[in-house]
């Protein structure tokens, strides 16, 4: 009902720039800028959690992006969407190459899950969101994409708000699982050549999206085939492990540290200071 509520609201009501507060616009073009005006990058926390995937990321989190992203996920601004997530599917691309550069296989943009808790306070799931926004611009422009839903929290966790890198992998740690209706269809995206981008608004230390990717590791491991040269599937049972075990993630945002880790030094710290 709250969903509702907000979708009707940002029809009805005057609106201003989630990033600066400019009147008549939910999104302003120097705020839009500071989006999508960087370019997409690959991203690196220090310390780096065990497990990490490639991370790309759209913009860093500071200024008139981090607005956007708790305009968006805490106040409810959902025409923000839109934007965010077509930042994403830029981060997306960087991550997976252009159209062309693959054979075009088909991506699979799984979402990092909020807690229950926090989709019912919030009144909507901001990452999905995004996601589905992200996977109808890379539709758009050619590329077969679709959101897929299937990680799930498998016991509560604290607010990661306030923890440093050790205290949100420990919260973190053993999670996050793939529901079982997610484990088939998983398992049938690598039978197409389907290829999997773990998908987020935020990485600050990487310890959810390092926690994603052990649950896909783990999921795999529930419908492996073992590779045993000659017989029919064994090529099947091949791409079922990339599937699972080689995913990359991209993010609409990432610390302003884990950019300059990335082009820089790797004597710079992340300072923990998102929001999931």
């Amino acid at each position: 009902m709250r969903g509702w509520w907000r979708e009707f609201a940002g029809l009805m009501l005057p609106v201003s720039c989630g990033g600066c507060g400019r009147p008549r616009t939910a999104l302003c073009p120097p705020c839009g800028a500071e989006l999508t005006g960087t370019g997409p990058r690959r991203v690196r926390p220090a310390p780096e959690p065990p497990g990490l995937p490639v991370v790309h990321a759209a913009a860093p989190y500071e200024g008139a992006v981090r607005a956007l992203l708790l305009a968006h996920k805490e106040r409810g601004a959902l025409p923000l969407a839109r934007p965010l997530g077509e930042a994403l599917a830029d981060a997306v691309e960087a991550a997976t190459g252009p159209v062309g550069a693959t054979g075009d296989l088909p991506l699979l943009l799984l979402p990092v899950p909020s807690s229950r808790r926090s989709v019912r306070a919030r009144g909507h799931d901001p990452t999905r969101r995004i996601a589905l926004a992200a996977a109808g611009r890379l539709r758009r422009t050619g590329r077969a994409a679709r959101v897929l839903p299937v990680l799930r929290q498998r016991r509560p966790v604290a607010d990661q708000a306030g923890l440093g890198a050790r205290g949100r992998l420990a919260n973190l740690d053993g999670a996050l699982g793939v529901a079982p209706g997610g484990v088939r269809l998983l398992d049938e995206a690598a039978r197409a050549g389907g290829r999997v981008v773990l998908v987020d608004d935020l990485m600050t230390t990487g310890a959810s999206l390092a926690e994603a990717a052990r649950a896909l590791a783990a999921a795999r491991h529930s419908v492996h085939r073992p590779f045993i040269p000659g017989l029919p599937d064994s090529s099947e049972g091949r791409g079922a492990e990339a599937l699972f075990e080689q995913p990359v993630a991209a993010v609409v945002a990432s610390s302003p540290a884990s950019f300059e880790i990335n082009r820089n030094s790797w004597g710079s710290c992340i300072v923990a200071g998102g929001e999931r």
